[in-house]
């Protein structure tokens, strides 16, 4: 291992680290990821000071309400139809004669905003919009936090291109498991990573036991509370899927030493082993704001940032293989990590629009992963020894969703025939 790449997170190495409050900008404030971000900011105003906020547009009250609260100086949506009533829920909470921020509007506001002054960009935007944002803050020099894992699935080579050792601090419960469990050794000493899964509403069922189940019953979460595309990625172990290849991406650890057991409890949020045999696990009740926290203060910790365990009470944690078969998105996207090139970002936006078309009746819970398969198969493989660009990545994707939509519509066409 002493030859590889150095890794993109590493809890040895910490860029630019910052004595006193850290100015922050928070992409995807709206969200479940920003709402938390910014109750741990509030609760630590003497850490933290949020000088920017990003969303998508569709909550313009809790938005303006966010920025009031934290007084930032920038907001940036979105959708650009959103600014008049954006404009108008500031007023609201505003004083009168008070300056309302400045206003960011349109598909690049987000990514303008990541570069913006700050010492760290919380990037927790949901899908793979969130790449031109992450090249963004990294180009710009900021240390990153990072929510938004599909981002570094699609955009790898290039995110590993412009990243600076220690510039990437990983937000994934899973990954900021792993970071600080590799503070305990070198890389050295690593014999593999072990990435745990809650199992989602559907674990122990078979393949044919999941040909019917609804759109409600894959919402419903057995331990976590997320948005609905990542809420129906762990119902089918795509979000799993896509934590075995940043895990690869972010440590530089082989595949073959990557393993994803289940562990339906979700204390143990990752484990880390070791050559002498020794296993090492990060553990906490599931709460986000635990890896928020270390995302914005490492190496600082911050303060009962989240619940801790009481010991004092008995539990049983289980632990059980990944069932394949039943669940086949995590072999796959070991496929596609392998392949490289563009194969990821395929993977990525064949899932996003089947997992669009589930949740609206359109496709069963078993055809998302039978279509996503379908696509990457099509896709073949990527062209070796060329540079990816962003073009390369847009053009992939573009070329994904369409087949994914027209297979899914096929789908839906023959069932209901």
């Amino acid at each position: 291992m002493s030859d590889s790449p150095a890794p993109l997170a590493d809890p040895h190495l910490v860029f630019d680290a910052a004595e006193g409050r850290r100015d922050l900008v928070i992409l995807g404030s709206t969200g479940s990821i920003g709402t938390q971000a910014i109750d741990l900011v509030l609760r630590n105003p003497d850490r933290f000071r949020v000088t920017g906020l990003s969303a998508a547009g569709g909550r313009v009250a809790l938005l303006a309400e966010q920025a009031r609260q934290l007084k930032v100086r920038t907001v940036a949506v979105a959708a650009p139809d959103a600014v008049p009533a954006l404009r108008e829920a500031l007023r609201e909470q505003y004083g009168a004669g008070e300056p309302l921020p400045e206003i960011l509007a349109g598909p690049d506001a987000a990514t303008q905003l990541a570069g913006s002054d700050c010492h760290t960009v919380l990037n927790g935007i949901t899908g793979s919009i969130g790449l031109a944002p992450t090249l963004a803050a990294l180009e710009a020099g900021r240390t990153l936090a990072l929510a938004n894992k599909e981002s570094l699935i699609v955009g790898g080579p290039l995110v590993k291109a412009l990243a600076k050792p220690g510039q990437i601090i990983p937000v994934d419960s899973e990954h900021a498991a792993l970071f600080q469990a590799l503070a305990a050794g070198t890389r050295a000493d690593v014999r593999k990573l072990v990435v745990t899964a809650s199992g989602g509403p559907f674990r122990g069922r078979t393949k044919s036991e999941l040909a019917n189940v609804t759109r409600e019953q894959a919402l419903a979460h057995p331990t976590w509370a997320m948005g609905p595309v990542i809420t129906i990625n762990s119902a089918t172990l795509v979000n799993k899927g896509l934590e075995v290849i940043e895990a690869h991406l972010l440590y530089d650890i082989p595949f073959d030493r990557i393993e994803v057991v289940v562990h339906p409890q979700s204390y143990v949020h990752s484990m880390v082993e070791f050559t002498d045999g020794s296993t090492l696990a990060q553990v906490t009740p599931p709460d986000m704001r635990g890896p928020i926290a270390i995302g914005l203060g490492w190496p600082e910790r911050v303060p009962d940032a989240a619940p801790a365990f009481d010991w004092s009470k008995a539990s049983t944690w289980e632990f059980f293989p990944l069932d394949n078969d039943a669940f086949p998105s995590v072999g796959l996207a070991r496929h596609v990590g392998t392949l490289g090139g563009t194969a990821p970002a395929v993977f990525n936006a064949a899932n996003e629009e089947c997992v669009d078309a589930f949740l609206a009746g359109q496709l069963p819970f078993n055809g998302i992963m039978d279509t996503v398969t379908a696509v990457v198969s099509e896709h073949g493989t990527p062209p070796t020894g060329t540079s990816l660009t962003v073009a390369d990545v847009l053009e992939a994707e573009t070329w994904a969703r369409a087949r994914a939509r027209e297979l899914s519509a096929k789908a839906t066409a023959e069932a209901r025939a």
